[in-house]
């Protein structure tokens, strides 16, 4: 997985658990690809404390992800509702009633707004 992608993944499910103000340089620097001088003039603060706030931030996220596992079970769900949306859209509607192809367009599109949020 791309590391900006992932650090954004972790942001979305853990971000809430990191202080205000490392949220905000993590969201800043992964989110809106802000330099780390950018962040560090927003801040007030030198590159190198942006450089460490960064670092620790990572390190946090990456050890609530080892300990908790949410991104991991989410990425294995989306995974197992493609793989149904596959199953469903390779059922031949050919011999089906109208109400059931209804039925199952239904479906597929609840599972691929699953899939999208």
């Amino acid at each position: 997985m791309d590391k900006i992608y992932e650090i954004s993944l972790l942001l979305d499910f853990y971000g809430q658990l990191l202080s205000k103000k490392q949220y905000e340089i993590l969201d800043l620097h992964f989110n809106n690809d802000y330099s780390l001088g950018e962040i560090a003039e927003h801040f007030n603060m030198s590159r190198q404390g942006i450089f460490d706030n960064i670092k620790r931030g990572k390190a946090s996220l990456l050890n609530m992800e080892e300990k908790l596992g949410l991104v991991s079970k989410f990425s294995e769900q989306k995974l197992k509702a493609e793989k149904i949306l596959r199953y469903l859209k390779s059922i031949n509607k050919e011999n089906m009633n109208i109400d059931d192809i209804e039925y199952l367009k239904n479906i597929e599109d609840g599972i691929v707004d699953i899939i999208e949020n």
